[in-house]
């Protein structure tokens, strides 16, 4: 690490160099890396929802569609309109009535499951259906999107999940500046007032640059990223490694004072550093990794992405930061001012002498939190996480009205099915609660057009490789209760007549994703638990210690996860899954501080009062610089931005940091106090002077 650390020094200017050409290739990766905006495609690849998608895409050509709701509209100019859709590229077909019988034909004249279909009298409206020839969130599709929006506008509303897919992407497009500039913005702005130099703030910014784009860059292994990680990872990645930046500059200032040269200094700073914090940072990657076993591979998409973050962030603090320091040493302290961000030493008196009373008041809060944390509710539809004017929204707002369809499912069946066993089992799914219409090729023959004489774009929609595609709509709301009885009712009529056969769509998918979800949670967090437990247990080789740190964090989780229930608010489900691990994984890092402090003063002879009391103090301030500093790194994202689901997740860590900082200031150290008996008789070599980690 010393040969290391020496070469970092002594060739700071071409480390500088060279990290600057590196962002060519990232950049370049960067840009090159596809984003997912579809959740749903994310579920495991044996679900029957999931097997039901490739044969809509793979057989069917159906790899997305749209319902195009128009509302009086001539005859003539609708034809146009279908026509102008139809020579989009990325369009497979636009399917109206007129590809099934003459256009001069009255609408009442046609079968009444077919008219009541397309067709709503009352306000002159009618549906048109659009096929893409590839998945939603593909970038061919989404463009498709935007011309259609152009033709249609003001004049007709696009309807579906993939209109929503196109609109998640825009939302998000649009944003992400103001996530960046924000999260950068509040991060100085901290920085600033927990240093005593103007200029450090700028050059630490300057430093995480390096890894968020080579974190950026690097995403190209995977070859595309949903938009939540792209959403997230910048300013995670500052909330969670700024502290790495503020270690190091600690203590470079502690070795200049011992140090013959300011490279003598930056080269011991490295080396004690680098253990340090890559020790320290061990949490932080363990938590993100634990997503990585959930069966919603999200998790894995979030978990590498910031899991690499990290350690990137590790690297560039030790190597790049080094540099930028030694380069730019004329202006760190050319002007200073007073540190605003101060040490609690009022607090850490307060708090060590009352220890029973603080105790006895988080245990209470704990309780009444714990039992409300089980009943806040959730949400797990991409649409519920968007405004409500945006052009999806409206959309599947007026399908609602005009044709009483809130969710679409598409039944896949085995083709040689008998024709009457097929119309017996369509039967029964219209004959189920909230099902409005069940459409299938039987409805078109049994109207009396030969099945001959039926145009290929009708047989085609219905027919292809061996399957029949039936297509149910509900009115039911997808991700509800009622709409998961409804699916399961559905299902055990398909099977019936058909034991392979398989419901698909978003309602069906929505579901397993609850289901999925629900496992994933509890897996996630035993295993986030488990992994930093054990973490914590080898560092201070103590099976006390670990018990008391983890369960700080975790109370202060239960206490964020359960506010939404007194505040009356719907949470996106994947909140619940990420939440508990981010800040589980990033705030123990500052139970792991105060610990340490804590045994350090136990070693230098103070009794465990006053122990706690130098460590409560101490400790408080670095405490507070990195919990505001994650805080100011997300809570901006909250204020700025229009998606539910990402001002949910944003708002959850930073209060999440804020409230972790509190309990580990004002409880942690009541614990010390408390159980240091027994953490004596659990810990190996505890408050030894030899052998101690001095922070």
């Amino acid at each position: 690490m010393r040969k290391f650390a020496h070469f970092i020094v002594k060739f700071r200017k071409l480390i500088i160099v060279i990290a600057v050409a590196l962002l060519i290739p990232s950049i370049i990766g960067a840009a090159s890396t596809k984003i997912n905006y579809d959740i749903l495609t994310y579920l495991p690849s044996d679900l029957d929802s999931m097997v039901g998608e490739q044969y809509l895409e793979n057989d069917f050509d159906l790899a997305s569609s749209a319902m195009i709701t128009v509302e009086n509209m001539p005859t003539a100019q609708l034809m146009d309109m279908k026509e102008k859709i139809s020579q989009v590229d990325g369009v497979s077909e636009t399917f109206w009535i007129s590809d099934v019988v003459d256009v001069t034909i009255p609408s009442d004249m046609l079968p009444e499951e077919i008219h009541d279909f397309m067709f709503n009298t009352d306000n002159g409206a009618t549906m048109l259906i659009v096929r893409f020839e590839e998945p939603g969130s593909s970038d061919r599709t989404m463009n498709a999107f935007k011309k259609i929006k152009t033709i249609c506008d003001g004049e007709a509303y696009i309807g579906g999940l993939s209109v929503i897919l196109q609109d998640t992407k825009s939302i998000v497009d649009q944003e992400m500046p103001y996530y960046i500039i924000i999260a950068v913005a509040a991060c100085i702005a901290v920085l600033w007032m927990g240093m005593k130099s103007n200029a450090v703030p700028f050059i630490f910014m300057l430093g995480l640059v390096f890894p968020i784009i080579y974190n950026f860059g690097s995403n190209i292994i995977f070859g595309k990223i949903s938009y939540i990680t792209e959403a997230l990872a910048t300013v995670l990645q500052l909330g969670v490694t700024m502290d790495y930046s503020i270690f190091l500059l600690h203590r470079y200032e502690e070795e200049k004072l011992v140090s013959a040269t300011d490279e003598e200094a930056m080269e011991r700073a490295i080396v004690n550093t680098g253990v340090s914090i890559s020790a320290s940072s061990l949490t932080t990657v363990a938590g993100f990794l634990a997503l990585c076993t959930m069966r919603l591979t999200l998790g894995t998409d979030i978990g590498l992405v910031m899991a690499k973050g990290v350690a990137l962030g590790v690297l560039s603090t030790i190597t790049i930061l080094p540099a930028l320091l030694l380069c730019m040493r004329k202006w760190v302290y050319r002007r200073e001012h007073k540190t605003i961000i101060p040490r609690l030493r009022k607090v850490s008196f307060f708090v060590t002498d009352h220890p029973k009373t603080v105790i006895s008041i988080f245990a209470v809060v704990v309780i009444v939190f714990g039992l409300a944390y089980p009943k806040v509710q959730q949400y797990y539809t991409l649409g519920d996480s968007l405004p409500q004017d945006m052009t999806g929204m409206i959309g599947n707002q007026k399908l609602k009205e005009d044709f009483n369809m809130n969710s679409s499912y598409f039944v896949i069946v085995d083709a040689d099915m008998n024709k009457d066993q097929v119309a017996a089992m369509s039967k029964e799914m219209e004959e189920t609660e909230g099902i409005t219409s069940v459409l299938s090729l039987e409805k078109f023959v049994g109207a009396g057009i030969p099945e001959n004489m039926l145009p290929d774009i009708v047989s085609d929609t219905f027919y292809a490789n061996g399957h029949e595609m039936i297509l149910v709509n509900s009115e039911l709301k997808a991700g509800t209760d009622a709409i998961g009885e409804q699916i399961d009712t559905l299902n055990t009529i398909v099977k019936k007549y058909d034991s392979n056969g398989i419901i698909t769509g978003e309602a069906p998918m929505t579901k397993d994703l609850i289901q999925v979800a629900n496992i994933d949670f509890q897996n996630v967090n035993w295993i986030s638990i488990i992994l930093i437990f054990a973490i914590v247990a080898i560092s201070f080789k103590s099976l006390s210690i670990p018990i008391l740190l983890v369960a700080s964090i975790e109370s202060a989780i239960v206490i964020n996860m359960a506010i939404p229930y007194f505040s009356g608010t719907v949470l996106p489900f994947i909140a619940s899954i990420v939440i508990g691990v981010i800040q589980l994984g990033a705030t123990v890092d500052y139970a792991i501080l105060m610990t340490t402090r804590f045994e350090e003063e136990l070693a230098n002879g103070h009794d465990k009062k006053e122990a706690a009391q130098i460590a409560c103090e101490y400790s408080s301030q670095s405490i507070l610089s990195s919990g505001l500093t994650f805080f100011g790194a997300t809570v901006g994202v909250s204020f700025v931005s229009r998606m539910a689901l990402l001002k949910s997740i944003c708002l959850l860590i930073a209060r999440g940091a804020l409230i972790s900082m509190c309990v580990i200031i004002f409880v942690l150290p009541c614990f010390l106090m408390i159980f240091e008996p027994a953490i004596r008789k659990t810990t190996l070599h505890w408050a030894e002077p030899k052998g101690m980690n001095k922070q």
